[in-house]
C-alpha cells in the first residue's frame, strides 16, 4: 500500500468542503482538498509514476494500481497558463515529491471569465468508489511531500 503525498502547502479540507460540486460530490474521485497560504511554491508529485496528463493547472499521475489528480485552483482553465509555470511532461516518469509546476495561489484573480477563482487544490484518486479511502485521520497544515492518506 502506498501513500499518497501533500503536492503543496496549505490546511487540508475534506473534499466534501470544496468549492466546487463536482470534486465536492466526489463525482471525480474521492480525496481531500488543501487550501495553500499566500506566496509561491513548488508542487510536487504525490505519488511515483507516469505523467499521464499536465496543463498549467493540472496534473495526473498514475502510480502501481491508481492514477492522482492534482487540480491547482479552482476555474484555473480560464486563466490559460497564466501564473503556472510547468516542470514535467506528459508520459515522462517522476518520483513522489518531484516538482511539478510552480505558482502562487495568491497572485490568482479572483474571477475569471465572469466565474470565481479559488485557490483550493483538490488531490483526487481516480477510478475508485466515493469514500472508499480511510480519511479519518486529516492532517491539518502539510507541507510539500508530507503524508496525506494510504492508496486503497
Amino acid at each position: 500500500m502506498s501513500e499518497v503525498l501533500a503536492p503543496c502547502a496549505g490546511r487540508v479540507l475534506p473534499i466534501t468542503e470544496c468549492v466546487d460540486e463536482v470534486f465536492g460530490g466526489q463525482l471525480v474521485g474521492p480525496g481531500l482538498v488543501i487550501d495553500p497560504p499566500d506566496g509561491g511554491q513548488t508542487v510536487v508529485a504525490p505519488i511515483a509514476g507516469t505523467v499521464m496528463k499536465i496543463h498549467p493547472h493540472a496534473f495526473v499521475v498514475v502510480g502501481e494500481g491508481a492514477g492522482v489528480l492534482v487540480h491547482l485552483g479552482i476555474n484555473t482553465v480560464r486563466l490559460e497558463g497564466a501564473g503556472f509555470e510547468v516542470h514535467a511532461t506528459r508520459g515522462s516518469i517522476v518520483a513522489a515529491g518531484d516538482p511539478m509546476i510552480n505558482g502562487d495561489p495568491s497572485a490568482l484573480p479572483s474571477e475569471a471569465a465572469g466565474q470565481a477563482i479559488s485557490r483550493q487544490v483538490p488531490v483526487v484518486v481516480l477510478d475508485v468508489p466515493a469514500d472508499s479511502l480511510d480519511l479519518s485521520d486529516l492532517p491539518g497544515d502539510v507541507a510539500p511531500g508530507d503524508p496525506l492518506f494510504a492508496l486503497p
